[in-house]
């Protein structure tokens, strides 16, 4: 089973979708037949209703999602907008103070009961508190832990054996770097070594100049 740790998000320009780096690339990875769940936090709103019917829909497991009555969903207003979170200038969630916040302690619940699972994706947009908690629930499973960074920062300390850290492209094309991280990881999750599955969710895909996306390490 693949894990991805977080910040889903609601497209509201027709057609409507999950949006966000972690909801892509789980509907990837979802996609090729893998069991996945999604970690995160959302409003307990419009969006937020329709976000777990289309995860449903696409495969995605969503039994670890809460629901903030406190904050509102993230919606994308469409690539064009230029306030739109999901942009081509940052393909992250605003960590605003607007967005539902994942804690360490909602991590923590979430692996605590996710423990079957062979891979753990992290996503740049989770905030830095909780990421030793991902760690921690991806080392007593034993599972593969693929940690994506925002441009320009280190990868923490205590990072497992097995780990593969990505740099997230600034400027990438819509969903492509999603969808090579769900493939990767659906490779990892049948079986695969990491170099092996690396170049299978590679394939033909070539970012853009501008995008810069590379690796930074594999300890796998």
């Amino acid at each position: 089973m693949i894990v991805v740790v977080g910040v889903p998000a609601w497209n509201g320009s027709e057609p409507g979708g999950p949006a966000g780096l972690a909801c892509e690339l789980a509907i990837a990875a979802a996609s090729r037949g893998r069991k996945v769940e999604l970690v995160g936090r959302i409003g307990d709103d419009e969006p937020g209703d329709a976000l777990l019917i289309a995860l449903a829909r696409a495969g995605v497991g969503h039994a670890a999602v809460l629901r903030d009555p406190s904050r509102a969903t993230p919606v994308v207003a469409g690539p064009s907008e230029p306030d739109d979170p999901l942009g081509e200038a940052d393909p992250g969630v605003d960590p605003s103070a607007t967005v539902p916040r994942l804690e360490p302690a909602d991590v923590s619940l979430a692996l605590s009961y996710l423990t079957a699972f062979a891979v753990l994706v992290v996503t740049h947009d989770v905030p830095q508190a909780a990421v030793p908690a991902a760690l921690d629930g991806a080392a007593f499973a034993g599972a593969h832990v693929v940690l994506l960074l925002a441009a320009g920062t280190a990868a923490p300390e205590g990072l497992p054996t097995a780990s593969t850290v990505l740099a997230v492209p600034q400027g990438r094309e819509s969903g492509a770097f999603g969808t090579v991280v769900g493939v990767y990881a659906e490779g990892l999750d049948a079986g695969l070594d990491p170099g092996r599955a690396f170049r299978s969710a590679i394939g033909d895909w070539e970012p853009a100049d501008d995008d810069q996306q590379t690796p930074v390490g594999d300890a796998g």
